[in-house]
């Protein structure tokens, strides 16, 4: 082959790399702009207003709204009795989302002509913004204590060398009255099983808080296991319960813990099962949900939760008894990071 005819091949392999990059584009644009029109047969969603307050009306459900349209990604709310019915949507959007107490954090993207960042917001009652805080990664998990005092948040990083799938996770506490900002759980002294424990490639995620404002529960990595632990905020430790836990979630007596749990001989990609852990006892008890969740459970109230699972246009939240009992009910459609309020 002539060097002309070599020009014209690596020419016409470049128009064609050209072409399937510029269709990619296309369709990823046209994706994206379909997304913001309503679907057919979709949850009804209307603009107003949303207090994270309780309600005198009753209980209600403020989440991530993930219904296709002009609404999409916004907190939005329902009434806790009727779910499935018209949501009102606040304007305000977040990727991951939680409220007590009359405070929300909202863990939010600013898009960059480049890269995106990210950062963690603290809302009033109204949710106006109080406070923000720049994130090192993506968001993944978020709470706040009962008193709306206490906030938590966890993110993915990169770059962590010792993270053999090249991201750790992150994990700040915020005190939302005096601003004092811990921005790393592994601050924290550790112990696992009585012993002082200090190791390169602990992470910590998903923390839930007591009510009494001083204690917490979270998931504790290192080693290639997973542990719940107990968090004490004033003695700024970390205490091991109990291995394979993850994304622990505090039932809101105070006695339970909902997590996902690792079950072997499940598949890599859909490892986890719900479990309930009585703390009194340390007895663990399967959750009657077959599915693999991959989320931080939320107590609905003392007997039921709710979670998300993949749907056709994002997420859908389910609930499911926490005895082991009955089975598993959608609750709503295209929603994600529930919060019960009232």
């Amino acid at each position: 082959m002539t060097l002309r005819n070599k020009i014209l091949v690596l020419l016409a392999a470049l128009a064609v790399l050209a072409g399937v990059g510029a269709a990619s584009v296309l369709h990823a644009t046209g994706r994206e702009n379909r997304k913001n029109q309503t679907q057919a047969g979709g949850p009804q969603v209307g603009a107003g207003s949303l207090s994270l307050q309780p309600d005198a009306d009753g209980p209600r459900i403020v989440f991530r709204n993930m219904a296709w349209g002009p609404h999409r990604d916004e907190l939005a709310t329902v009434p806790a009795a009727d779910p499935a019915g018209p949501r009102t949507a606040s304007g305000v959007k977040c990727l991951r989302f939680y409220a007590a107490g009359g405070t929300g954090i909202c863990l939010q993207a600013e898009r960059g002509t480049m890269t995106d960042s990210y950062r963690a917001v603290v809302l009033d009652a109204r949710l106006k913004e109080r406070a923000h805080y720049s994130l090192p990664g993506i968001p993944t998990r978020a709470r706040v204590s009962p008193s709306g005092r206490w906030a938590a948040w966890t993110v993915f990083v990169g770059g962590d060398s010792y993270a053999g799938t090249n991201f750790s996770t992150r994990t700040a506490l915020l005190d939302t009255r005096t601003g004092q900002l811990t921005a790393s759980l592994e601050d924290f002294t550790a112990y696992l099983d009585g012993t002082e424990h200090h190791a390169a490639d602990t992470n910590f995620w998903g923390v839930t808080f007591a009510a009494d404002d001083r204690h917490f529960y979270a998931t504790m990595a290192t080693g290639g296991h997973t542990y719940l632990v107990r968090g004490d905020l004033v003695a700024r430790t970390v205490t091991s319960l109990h291995a394979n836990v993850e994304c622990p979630s505090l039932s809101p007596d105070g006695t339970r813990i909902v997590y996902k749990k690792r079950v072997a001989g499940l598949p890599a990609d859909a490892p986890w099962r719900l479990y309930a852990l009585d703390l009194a006892t340390m007895r663990e008890t399967a959750l009657a949900e077959p599915r693999s969740v991959d989320d931080q459970a939320v107590w609905q109230d003392d007997h039921t939760v709710a979670y998300a699972l993949a749907g056709d246009y994002g997420t859908d939240l389910y609930t499911v008894p926490a005895d082991g009992t009955g089975k598993p009910r959608r609750l709503l459609t295209a929603g994600l990071a529930p919060a019960y309020l009232g």
